[in-house]
């Protein structure tokens, strides 16, 4: 799987643009700069401890836990583990956390890691939490994916519409290559709804908490060939397939891609008469996805067209 990246980011998962006039106090944090790092304080105790009661703990569970802040689900955390380590980009949010438990028996169970979370080395955990930074939400969940060995759940707040794109089903509106590329990982689960006021700046969009669990086994599929097909033929999800690999550029780099796939494997370029474009039709034909559109395709039909373009040297990685 490719290495998380918070270079990219999500356009509706930026922090939200600062207005232009002066805000109220409830829009700024008067200790931390959390907008530098899109973070809001969750503030609601009882949904901190909604979030902590859904990853079902046990006392010998090690926890990640990914933007901390001051602390509220922290704590609470280390009331049911054995161990939590705390991955934190602000300093300032780093001691605070570190002060509210300093003095009590939690102290000895808490490592409080300051770093961005998608350079920083990760150490052994079963499960995470996160009040999820803007920025680094498909990242995370990523590298939480690739990370061996694997973990048994993860509770993640991401802004809702992202959640919602994780959590999407074949056929609606929102299914995509993000939602794809996850749940061929992992079963995803939308559980809580957080309101906005929640939160300490309040964001300008509510949230939500999934669950996700890694499949275990992961699957035998190389991600870089499956999200490569899922990127061409999510392009236009609504377009047919065989439209979408049309775009400029696919089919030459089908072409190169086939061409060094057959001189790995030491074999002749079998097809100097017929063309790329002719081969990926047979292919599509013989699936019967001349007319099938990626809006409409579940994990097992992308797997099973992934699968026929490689009998045929078709490859999408490069």
């Amino acid at each position: 799987m490719p290495k998380a990246t918070s270079e990219k980011l999500f356009r509706a998962h930026k922090p939200a643009a600062k207005k232009q006039e002066a805000s109220g106090p409830t829009n700024t944090n008067p200790l931390f700069n959390t907008a530098r790092f899109g973070q809001h304080i969750l503030k609601n105790a009882q949904t901190a401890q909604k979030i902590v009661d859904a990853a079902n703990l046990k006392p010998t569970d090690k926890v990640l836990e990914v933007g901390p802040g001051t602390g509220n689900l922290t704590v609470k955390i280390l009331e049911k583990a054995k161990h939590v380590t705390a991955v934190e980009m602000d300093p300032r949010m780093a001691a605070e956390v570190l002060k509210r438990v300093q003095g009590t028996p939690e102290q000895r169970k808490l490592e409080v890691v300051i770093g961005d979370f998608v350079k920083v080395d990760i150490p052994y955990f079963e499960v995470c939490i996160s009040n999820t930074p803007y920025q680094i939400s498909s990242p995370l969940v990523f590298r939480l994916l690739s990370h061996r060995p694997l973990f048994r759940v993860a509770i993640l707040m991401f802004q809702r519409e992202f959640a919602l794109r994780l959590t999407a089903r074949p056929g609606t509106a929102l299914w995509s290559r993000l939602s794809a590329n996850v749940q061929l990982y992992a079963k995803v689960d939308n559980i809580i709804n957080v309101n906005r006021n929640d939160f300490r700046p309040p964001p300008q969009v509510e949230s939500s908490v999934v669950r996700l669990v890694p499949i275990d086994p992961p699957p035998p599929v190389k991600f870089e060939e499956f999200d490569g097909m899922n990127r061409i033929i999510f392009s236009r999800p609504n377009k047919t397939i065989r439209g979408n690999f049309q775009a400029k550029g696919v089919m030459k780099m089908l072409e190169q891609n086939r061409r060094t796939w057959l001189a790995m494997q030491e074999m002749p370029v079998d097809h100097e008469n017929e063309s790329i474009q002719e081969v990926l039709d047979k292919i599509l034909e013989a699936g019967d996805w001349m007319e099938s559109r990626a809006s409409k395709m579940d994990i097992d039909d992308l797997l099973k067209m992934l699968s026929a373009f490689h009998e045929q040297g078709i490859h999408f990685a490069s």
